[in-house]
C-alpha cells in the first residue's frame, strides 16, 4: 500500500486528526497571541524590559518540546491542556518581539501629530500605532503559527492527539508493512496544515492591510 492509498482509505481518520491538530495549534495561538501583543504593548516604551522579556521568551524556545511537555504533564497532566500550554509558551517570542518592532517602527512625527490633535495615548496607541504596527504584528503571528504546527506534532505522546498519532504509530510498528506510509501520512498532513495557516495569514495581511502599508 502506498501513501496515497493509505489517505484515501483513511480519509475519515486524516481528516479527524487534521482538526484536532489545528485546533490545538489555533488555541494555543490565539492565547499566544493575547499575551504576547500585551506583553508587547506593555514593554515597547522601556527597552531594557522588552529586551529582557524577550530573551526570557528566547530560553522558552529552546527548551526541546518533549522536555517541555515532561514537565508540564505533572502538573496539567497527560491531554490537550499540557499541549495547549506549552504551545502557547512556543509562540510568545515573535508575536511580543514584532509587536515591540511595530510599535516603535512608527513614525515618532505621526505619533506627536495625532497627539497635536487632542489625542490621548490610550487613542494614539489604537487609533494611529496599532494600525501602523499591524503588517508587523501579524508576521509574528503567522510566524508562530507555522512554529507551531510542527511542534505540535509531537503532542500525541502525551494525549494531544493531531497527524502525531500517525508518526508515533509508524514507530511503534517500524519494521512493518505499513510503517513508511503512516509517517508520510502524518508528514505530509502536518506540512498541510502548515501550508493552510499561512496561506491564509497571508491573505488576511493582504486583506486588513491598506495599500499604502503593503
Amino acid at each position: 500500500m502506498g501513501v496515497v492509498d493509505y489517505v484515501v482509505d483513511n480519509a475519515d481518520r486524516m481528516l479527524e486528526l487534521g482538526r484536532e491538530h489545528l485546533l490545538l495549534v489555533l488555541t494555543a495561538l490565539a492565547v499566544g497571541t493575547v499575551l504576547g501583543v500585551a506583553l508587547g504593548l506593555l514593554t515597547y516604551r522601556r527597552p531594557a524590559l522588552s529586551a529582557a522579556v524577550v530573551r526570557v521568551e528566547g530560553l522558552l524556545l529552546v527548551v526541546p518540546s518533549l522536555a517541555m511537555y515532561a514537565l508540564l504533564v505533572p502538573v496539567l497532566g497527560i491531554g490537550e491542556r499540557s499541549v495547549v500550554v506549552a504551545l502557547t509558551l512556543y509562540s510568545l517570542l515573535a508575536i511580543t518581539r514584532n509587536t515591540v518592532v511595530g510599535l516603535r517602527g512608527v513614525d515618532p512625527a505621526v505619533v506627536e501629530s495625532a497627539r497635536g490633535t487632542g489625542m490621548g495615548r490610550a487613542r494614539t496607541l489604537l487609533r494611529v500605532e496599532l494600525p501602523l504596527a499591524w503588517p508587523v504584528l501579524l508576521t509574528g503571528v503567522r510566524v508562530s503559527a507555522v512554529l507551531l504546527v510542527s511542534i505540535a506534532a509531537l503532542a500525541s505522546i502525551v494525549g494531544g492527539g493531531g497527524y502525531g498519532e500517525l508518526i508515533f504509530a509508524a514507530l511503534r510498528v517500524i519494521t512493518g508493512p505499513n510503517a513508511l506510509d503512516l509517517v508520510l501520512a502524518g508528514t505530509l498532513g502536518t506540512v498541510a496544515v502548515g501550508l493552510l495557516l499561512d496561506a491564509a495569514f497571508l491573505l488576511l495581511t493582504r486583506l486588513t492591510t491598506p495599500r499604502g502599508l503593503r
